[in-house]
């Protein structure tokens, strides 16, 4: 099943590393004209000498009205991936303002902001778009010291749903992926001990952790028109961890 953007303008947050930056490669090699967004310029320059004809955006996304021009001077967006995250672990009760504000707005707050102004561009435009929303096996399993991060990902489950419900109408598609733990570097640098991945590993049926690229063509898919009747989908990418 060969899935092509041709023709697509697609916008990934968090594209420096990891998923984001693996979607972008993708999304590249499937035709869309992509525009990478990071708050790191030295991950968006790499990038960018990796895969020159990528368009980068600099800017962070805890700043409201930045955000809102970097994206509004994009142009016009057909494909929407909100991709950017952020954990800080804390046990509950020990959990600092300044850890939840900085959680909730890069992972939830950023969400609504650019789903907005992209969103609102297509109905203006009268064209077809898909959002996917990159939450977590965290919006559903409990995790100790993630209270924030599983709370912010329980909001996007949700919020994916209601964006679903109001724009679906306008033929905008909005689902949500919910990976397990992914093998990215930090993925490896964070679980590389079998102390503590052995019982996670223990409740995953298939035995093993997610990839980058099983996460990407997740996402691709539900991008695409392949997933033409799928809508306000929360897609678990967990190995069946959830199962149990």
């Amino acid at each position: 099943m060969e899935i092509r953007f041709d023709g697509k303008r697609a916008l990934v947050t968090g594209a420096g590393k990891g998923i984001g930056r693996g979607l972008v490669e993708s999304l590249v090699k499937c035709g869309a004209e992509t525009y990478a967004l990071s708050r790191t310029q030295a991950d968006l320059e790499s990038l960018k000498a990796e895969i020159p004809s990528v368009h980068t955006v600099q800017v962070d996304l805890m700043n409201w009205e930045e955000t809102r021009k970097a994206v509004q001077n994009i142009g016009p967006v057909d494909l929407l991936v909100n991709n950017a995250g952020i954990n800080i672990l804390q046990n509950f009760l020990d959990v600092t303002t300044e850890a939840y504000d900085r959680i909730f707005d890069i992972n939830l707050k950023a969400v609504f902001n650019i789903s907005q102004i992209v969103c609102k561009g297509m109905i203006e435009r009268g064209v077809t778009g898909s959002v996917v929303n990159v939450s977590s096996q965290a919006s559903m399993v409990a995790l100790p010291a993630h209270a924030a991060y599983c709370a912010s990902k329980g909001a996007i489950d949700m919020l994916t749903k209601v964006m679903a419900l109001e724009l679906g109408p306008h033929k905008i598609r909005v689902n949500a992926v919910n990976p397990t733990i992914v093998m990215t570097p930090l993925g490896k640098m964070s679980w590389s001990d079998p102390a503590k991945s052995g019982p996670q590993l223990a409740r995953t049926p298939m035995g093993k952790f997610a990839e980058v690229e099983d996460v990407v063509n997740a996402i691709l898919f539900l991008l695409s028109d392949k997933a033409g009747m799928i809508h306000g989908s929360t897609l678990p990418v967990d190995g069946g961890r959830l199962t149990n």
